[in-house]
Order: structure tokens, then C-alpha cells, then sequence
């Protein structure tokens, strides 16, 4: 831990920004979460005001803050390649188990303070998929078993899928990559997997167009005509949603030769097919590759 020990007066004499503009990219970016004294006030460490002042220095090179922002998440995240093979799955854990503790109570303040400090501990990818990711699986295991009611899934799931879809939509991609539809499958509705895997695509640089829970065939139809994709990537946990998905893919394959169409989720585990991507960011990268 970098314990802080700058109040937020002395960390804007530091930077030569005013203190206004500190409270706000932490409120709009959540890329650090300063300490808290027993009175409320921040204070930083010395690890954060180095990562302010790279920030600082990128802007000054001529780029917006949220894509400042998300080029020293990436730099952070490669620096951390050697930290995150120490990282325990108690660590992760005791994140996720706080997390879900202060949702249930519906404390949501006190929520995106944990998911704050969650993202300025962990690179995203652990942060999203074994922390968000694995809090909002667990939730729903919660739900299903009548262990909590529809209240408590419908607030936590709206806090996390709303951290994880803010994180993916400020991630800047390359014109030069391919673009790719991101939708679920007919009559689908649980997209938080559609979602990690999005974010994913981003962090890779893929220019994505998230469409989220299922759309009508014709409409998809619309984007397609008007993207010109390279891919197009279904999402499925529900038989239904499987069944219409497999009657719909030979009319996509037919009308868009050239796409490539990949095929995510539970509803497609075991489908032995190339379509499938797999489950895991390894296995996905090994289906990019390919």
C-alpha cells in the first residue's frame, strides 16, 4: 500500500493544476482513489502524484484527458505484467466479497469506493473480470439460488455493468483495426459477458460498436450495411437465444460473406465449431490470431 500523505492543496502546488480539476478527473475517471483522513479529506501518495503528473505530461503532448487516461491504464497495465503473477486469489476475493457486502446493502457510495480502489490496485483486466466480473456472477448465482431478491440484483448489476461499460467507452481505438458489432443473441438479455469481452476488443485497439441485449434481425441488418464490419461477435447464455441464433446464422453468413462471426457465452459451451471464442482472454487471443 502507498500510504497518502499530500492534502489536496499541497497536491495541486504540486502539479500546478487547481484543485477543482483534481476532484473532477478523479469524479469523471476513477483512475486513482486518494486516502481518506478521519475528517474526509484526500490525501495522496507520492506513487499517485507521479501518475498525475504523467498525465499531466501526456495532455501537455496534445491529448484529451480520457485518452490520456487510458494510455497510462495501458502502461500501467504492461508494468504490471510481473506483479500480477504474485497476486493471490485471496487478494481478489477480499475485494469481490467487500464489494458484493456493500451492495446488498445498497451502499453505493460506499461500493464505487471499493470499485475505486480496485482499479487503482489491479490492472483493469484483473479488475473487471476477476473482481466486477466475478462479483456480478456471483450476485446472479445469489439471486437464482433465492438468496437475495430482484432488488438487490437489479441495483448491483446496474452499478457494475455501469463501471464496466464507462471503462470500455473511454478506451480509444486504432482506425486502423478492424471494427466489430458486438450484440446478444435473439432474445438474449444477459450481457455482462458480451461486455468484458468488448472491453477486451477496446484494450486491443478493435474499434467496437456495442450494441448490447438482443436487437431485431432487420435492425442488425441496418448496422452492418452501415459499419461494414470486419466481425460481428454474439452473445448467449439461454437455450432460446442459442436455437434462434443457429436458425439466423446461415442468412447473416449468406448476405455477409466476408464477415467474420465469432460466438460467445455459455449457451455455446462445448460448440465445436471455429465460431466459438472461448471463455478466458487467453483463449479468446488464440481465436483473434487465428
Amino acid at each position: 500500500m502507498h500510504e497518502g500523505k499530500y492534502n489536496i492543496k499541497a497536491a495541486s502546488t504540486i502539479l500546478g493544476i487547481p484543485s477543482g480539476t483534481l476532484r473532477a478527473w478523479e469524479r469523471r475517471y476513477q483512475f486513482i482513489a486518494p486516502d481518506r483522513n478521519e475528517s474526509g479529506h484526500r490525501l495522496y501518495s507520492d506513487k499517485q502524484i507521479q501518475t498525475l503528473k504523467g498525465l499531466i505530461e501526456k495532455t501537455k503532448q496534445g491529448f484529451t484527458i480520457s485518452q490520456a487516461v487510458a494510455l497510462l491504464d495501458r502502461e500501467r497495465s504492461t508494468e504490471a505484467v510481473e506483479e500480477e503473477s504474485i497476486i493471490t486469489d485471496n487478494q481478489t476475493k477480499d475485494y469481490s466479497e467487500k464489494l458484493i457486502k456493500a451492495l446488498l446493502a445498497f451502499e453505493e457510495d460506499k461500493a464505487h469506493s471499493i470499485i475505486n480502489q480496485v482499479f487503482s490496485m489491479f490492472t483493469v483486466e484483473i479488475a473487471v473480470i476477476e473482481i466486477l466480473g466475478a462479483s456480478l456472477v456471483k450476485i446472479g448465482d445469489m439471486w437464482e439460488n433465492g438468496e437475495i431478491n430482484t432488488a438487490h440484483e437489479h441495483f448491483a448489476s446496474s452499478i457494475l455493468q455501469a463501471r464496466i461499460s464507462f471503462i470500455m467507452h473511454t478506451q480509444p481505438s486504432n482506425p486502423m483495426m478492424p471494427k466489430a458489432v458486438m450484440v446478444c443473441g435473439p432474445e438474449e438479455k444477459h450481457e455482462l459477458g458480451l461486455l468484458i469481452f468488448t472491453l477486451y476488443l477496446r484494450r486491443k485497439g478493435y474499434g467496437t460498436i456495442y450494441l448490447g441485449p438482443s436487437i431485431a434481425e432487420n435492425d442488425l441488418e441496418t448496422v452492418l450495411d452501415a459499419v461494414n464490419p470486419g466481425y460481428l461477435f454474439l452473445s448467449c447464455t439461454m437455450p432460446a437465444c442459442y436455437t434462434k441464433t443457429m436458425k439466423m446464422l446461415p442468412l447473416i453468413k449468406q448476405k455477409y460473406p466476408q464477415l467474420k462471426i465469432g460466438l460467445g457465452g455459455t449457451g455455446f459451451a462445448g460448440y465445436e465449431e471455429d465460431l466459438f471464442v472461448g471463455d478466458t482472454p487467453t483463449e479468446w487471443n488464440k481465436w483473434l490470431n487465428r
